[in-house]
């Protein structure tokens, strides 16, 4: 019996792959951690993308939808949760018992074989072992494995040196530190008090948009924006440079929320401690400074990939992002100028393990700049070569839209200056963004 692809997470490039797959006639087998379709966007169904509908839905599955009258909404923005009811709950559908929920996967190896063995060892079939939600194991074989688990259930701490800060654990399980984007009746509830909120991506420019209206209504609430870097340098995003005009849209309108008064801008705060204390959490910079005790702590640093179950599987990442290294050549903001991300597929995404691929954000590591689509594009040329195909799998087919993004990361502590020969003229207040 030929044996499936096995895809980790059925989530928008998990289902993704899963139809591209049955479209080039391979059976799949998608095995999520979390009980429904998309577990980790269920997280943020309140959230709105900067994405329209025509970027967050792949081309197989729109195809696999239309094959049983299903249709996919054509035009706006759509939140989490619209982007779940619309698009992949259905697709999930579709796909029925190929989809196995409650499936944790703790491991991934060749079968018979561990890290240190070359012998035979392209020759056997991987092996994955799952969990159950009530503790019970299995294992099933696969002919080749894409990971598409993402990077939301691990999201980076407060800590400046990439540790979490001290107490900052302590301060999450008093429920004063979250790391997740607050909804409406969340940020409607800490009216009154204050808010920190550290972090310079789009998820931190949301959450700033959201708590900027609970000022307007209620004045006595005070909201600090901690930035680790020394200016605001890229925090504000592309604005009309960006080609995606709600992903620059979201950092002008955080903007116009410090411009107006409304947030206490911190930079050059780089956080080494949350004591939790009185029910408040006090927050406390490397170089001694202390933020006035807060009623509560909003972390949104970005994401890092679990690679905890990737032990016996031989991968090359770079060192510094964790991603495949051809990929973080392209997407490193050490380095990343302004302008476009060049779009990767199976070539970029290989490694030393055949038949294993890393897609998705976590095929980005800890680097902020992922959008769905690349991740489409991601699953459709791995899927070609999969089935041999190796002139669609060469074969770009995605051109990304410009971030408008200058310089790459700036200079870590002084004002930033353009980089030489940037596309653009001047300093520019950007992010690359995330999740659309």
């Amino acid at each position: 019996m030929d044996l499936p692809v096995v895809v980790i997470g059925a989530g928008p490039q998990g289902l993704a792959a899963a139809a591209h797959l049955l479209e080039r006639g391979i059976e799949p087998l998608v095995v999520e951690a979390g009980l429904v379709v998309a577990a980790s966007v269920a997280q943020w169904r309140h959230v709105r993308l900067f994405s329209p509908w025509p970027e967050l839905v792949d081309a197989a599955a729109s195809r696999l939808l239309a094959s049983v009258g299903r249709e996919v909404p054509g035009a706006g923005y759509p939140t989490g949760g619209d982007w779940i009811d619309g698009y992949l709950a259905p697709l999930a559908d579709v796909l029925g018992e190929r989809v196995r929920y409650g499936a944790r996967v703790v491991g991934v190896a060749r079968k018979g074989r561990d890290l240190s063995v070359n012998a035979g060892r392209a020759e056997q079939p991987f092996v994955v072992q799952l969990r159950s939600a009530d503790g019970g194991e299995t294992r099933v074989e696969a002919r080749a494995v894409i990971d598409a688990s993402g990077t939301w259930t691990h999201p980076a701490p407060a800590g400046a040196n990439g540790l979490p800060a001290l107490g900052e654990d302590a301060a999450a399980e008093a429920g004063l530190v979250t790391h997740r984007i607050p909804d409406t009746a969340d940020a409607a509830a800490l009216a009154g008090g204050h808010v920190v909120v550290v972090g310079s991506g789009h998820s931190a420019a949301t959450v700033i948009i959201e708590l900027a209206k609970v000022v307007r209504e209620h004045p006595a609430t005070r909201v600090s924006w901690v930035l680790r870097r020394g200016t605001v340098g890229n925090t504000f995003g592309g604005g009309a440079a960006d080609e995606l005009a709600e992903r620059g849209a979201l950092g002008q309108r955080a903007k116009q929320a410090v411009d107006a008064g409304l947030v206490t801008l911190v930079t050059g705060f780089r956080t080494d401690a949350i004591t939790a204390t009185g029910g408040r959490a006090v927050v406390a910079a490397e170089d001694g400074r202390v933020l006035d005790p807060a009623d509560r702590v909003v972390v949104l640093t970005g994401f890092r990939p679990d690679l905890s179950f990737l032990t016996e599987v031989r991968l090359e990442l770079d060192y510094r992002l964790q991603a495949p290294v051809r990929v973080a050549a392209e997407v490193d903001p050490n380095v990343h100028s302004c302008g476009s991300v060049r779009a990767t597929g199976a070539a970029e995404l290989s490694h030393p393990e055949p038949g294993f691929f890393i897609v998705g954000a976590k095929s980005y590591g800890r680097a902020p700049t992922f959008l769905a689509m690349t991740g489409y594009e991601q699953v459709r040329s791995i899927v070609a070569e999969l089935a041999g195909d190796r002139e669609a799998a060469a074969r770009v087919e995605l051109v990304l839209p410009d971030t408008g993004v200058c310089g790459g990361s700036g200079v870590f502590d002084a004002p930033e200056e353009p980089a030489a020969g940037s596309c653009c003229g001047g300093p520019q207040l950007v992010q690359l963004g995330s999740r659309g």
